[in-house]
């Protein structure tokens, strides 16, 4: 099963990566000017106590006295020359009574016929407060240009994407039904225009093919009724005429109950389109469990299989009388048509929740196949296959939940009316 990805807007995905990527680029860069930084700093240091090295051994030379300055210069006078040395160390300083540290460079060098240890110190302290200064202001400075250059870096991005966006809005409110031509943003940008030119071809396109197959399926609904009602008339009057015998009487009914079913299920499949074509468009405020009542008192009179109704409460629902009719009648057909043995249909109304329940041998098979159309269970049943089908696009329409399970020999099919 693959992962669901979380979707979010295309600016805040567009800023958070210009945010992560300006973020590593400004610390990357801060990291980078403070060892460089701390680098030259040394470097200057280093040169620094080169320079005031010569010019106290120039000063030795010259006849000069020997040049002390403790802790910043020493010059000793030793047995034997030795390597230079360059190292970091901690000296207490009078004048700060404290331990410093300092960069100290001890040279040896023979002048004059003596030899001499000169060692030069130079503050640390003063070049790492430098470098400190430099790096904080340096990334203050970064920090202020790269918040500036985000928010206009966004503002200019939704700027850029209105029109997508604005007809993104209209595609969403395109309707088929409606007549009112889609209305798209105009845009400098190459592609979006593009996409506007193949969007309009589209719609156009869709709501044509929606016009011809809607006006299709209503002249071919409209055609086949007047024909099937004049064979359904003559096979009657052959079915009441004289001289008729057992085998074509059977022939007849069986041809007769066809042209009934077929008559039905041609009714059936032009109020599914209808619906799916959001063509039920009026709503009102009426009672499920009265309408449930009126239904059941139909269906008693006609049927052989007794309906118990237990009216708990009543339930109010804003939707097409027609269809609230239709949905009511479709699960109490059903119900009775795939009702066995001799118990009797349970219906029950209460917690806004409609539950219609019949006897049955064992549990359908494939539950999830229920509301697909002209799916049957098995052949046993003489019914179009679009009963539950009609009442799951009327759900669907109205945001109702429709479940079914099986339970102690009962079919129970429930309707939830709220949310």
């Amino acid at each position: 099963m693959n992962k669901k990805i979380k979707k979010i807007p295309l600016i805040q995905k567009t800023s958070k990566t210009f945010l992560w990527i300006g973020l590593v680029l400004m610390l990357g860069s801060t990291v980078v000017l403070y060892y460089y930084l701390r680098v030259v700093l040394q470097a200057e240091v280093e040169e620094e106590l080169r320079s005031t090295e010569s010019r106290i051994e120039k000063s030795i030379e010259e006849g000069g006295m020997d040049y002390q300055l403790p802790p910043v210069a020493e010059v000793v006078k030793v047995d034997k020359l030795d390597m230079e040395i360059l190292k970091d160390t901690l000296i207490y300083d009078p004048s700060q009574n404290e331990l410093e540290e300092f960069r100290e460079l001890s040279t040896f060098s023979s002048i004059n016929g003596q030899n001499y240890r000169i060692t030069v110190r130079a503050l640390v302290v003063e070049s790492e407060n430098i470098l400190l200064a430099v790096v904080l202001s340096y990334l203050a400075i970064i920090l202020v240009v790269f918040i500036f250059l985000f928010y206009l870096n966004k503002s200019r991005n939704q700027k850029v994407w209105h029109p997508f966006f604005r007809n993104l809005e209209q595609m969403k409110s395109f309707s088929l039904t409606s007549e009112t031509p889609i209305e798209l943003m105009d845009s400098d940008i190459l592609e979006f225009s593009e996409l506007n030119d193949e969007m309009t071809t589209l719609t156009n396109k869709v709501r044509a093919d929606y016009k011809n197959l809607k006006q299709y399926t209503e002249d071919v609904s409209h055609e086949m009724q007047t024909p099937l009602a004049i064979i359904q008339a003559k096979i009657e009057n052959v079915i009441n005429g004289e001289m008729l015998e057992d085998t074509q009487y059977e022939q007849l009914t069986s041809i007769q109950k066809d042209i009934q079913r077929l008559t039905q299920m041609t009714k059936r499949l032009t109020l599914l389109t209808k619906i799916e074509n959001n063509q039920f468009l009026k709503k009102e405020k009426l009672d499920i469990s009265r309408q449930l009542k009126k239904n059941i008192q139909d269906f008693s009179e006609i049927s052989t299989i007794s309906i118990d109704f237990e009216i708990c409460e009543s339930i109010w629902v804003d939707m097409d009388s027609f269809l609230a009719q239709v949905l009511c009648s479709n699960l109490i057909s059903n119900a009775i048509k795939y009702s066995t043995g001799h118990k009797n249909i349970l219906v029950n109304a209460q917690n806004g929740k409609v539950t219609i329940a019949n006897a049955g041998e064992k549990a359908i098979r494939h539950p999830e196949m229920l509301y697909s159309r002209f799916y049957r269970e098995s052949d046993g049943a003489k019914s179009t296959g679009l009963g539950l089908a009609i009442v799951k696009r009327i759900c669907d329409l109205y945001g109702f939940t429709i479940s079914y399970h099986f339970e102690a020999g009962m079919h129970h099919f429930t309707v939830s009316f709220i949310e």
